[in-house]
């Protein structure tokens, strides 16, 4: 069902498409920096979920229907738009994604439902999962369906665990960056623009 060249070849992009610099992968990095490598752990486990969650809605119809019902689109679009749009915001006005106070840590809990929420309330990962995996199904291999969700799982998967890498990686720097305030401020007001740019191409997304 999975040949070995087309299952290289979609890994291959998978991680092209993780290491790609993003909203989730900069909360995982955030999360690191300021609460060492369990929170960066959470943090890309919850993108991980975020993607299965889109993979599901590509495999079942969920995505196909924003690309068929106008409404649906301008519903998932505004709500996407408005999350990632108050995440930036948020860390613009607080500057507290990257913060070393013991009040600034977040609970894990907390942790996972804004790395889970950024991913599934986006709705370029969706169309895009739609758009990308498809490509590498052949229903001359077998049940269309299965190796959508084995293909989803898998890009999950790798999401998952470059995201916690990055930010299990950038824990390290923690240390550093502890006497450093301009630093972190920097990077508090580079990660919110992140996300207010990031909400902004989800609100100038155009239905296909």
């Amino acid at each position: 069902m999975f040949p070995f060249e087309i299952w290289l070849a979609y890994t291959l992009a998978c991680i092209l498409l993780v290491l790609s610099p993003g909203p989730d992968n900069l909360l995982a990095i955030g999360r690191g920096l300021s609460q060492g490598w369990r929170a960066a752990l959470i943090s890309g486990l919850s993108s991980g979920a975020g993607i299965l969650f889109h993979v599901a809605a590509a495999t079942f119809g969920l995505t196909l229907l924003m690309q068929t019902s106008a409404i649906a689109f301008w519903l998932v679009k505004l709500i996407g738009a408005g999350y990632l749009l108050y995440l930036g915001f948020k860390v613009l006005r607080a500057r507290s994604l990257i913060e070393f106070t013991p009040a600034a840590h977040k609970p894990l809990g907390h942790i996972f439902a804004t790395g889970f929420l950024s991913a599934a309330l986006n709705p370029k990962p969706g169309l895009f999962v739609l758009a990308f995996i498809p490509q590498f199904v052949n229903p001359a291999r077998g049940d269309v369906t299965i190796q959508m969700l084995i293909y989803g799982v898998w890009f999950a998967l790798l999401t998952a665990m470059g995201f916690a890498a990055m930010g299990m990686s950038a824990s390290r720097l923690s240390d550093w960056l502890k006497g450093r305030p301009r630093v972190i401020a920097g990077l508090n007001i580079g990660a919110g623009l992140t996300f207010v740019a990031s909400g902004l191409s989800v609100a100038a997304l155009k239905q296909k």
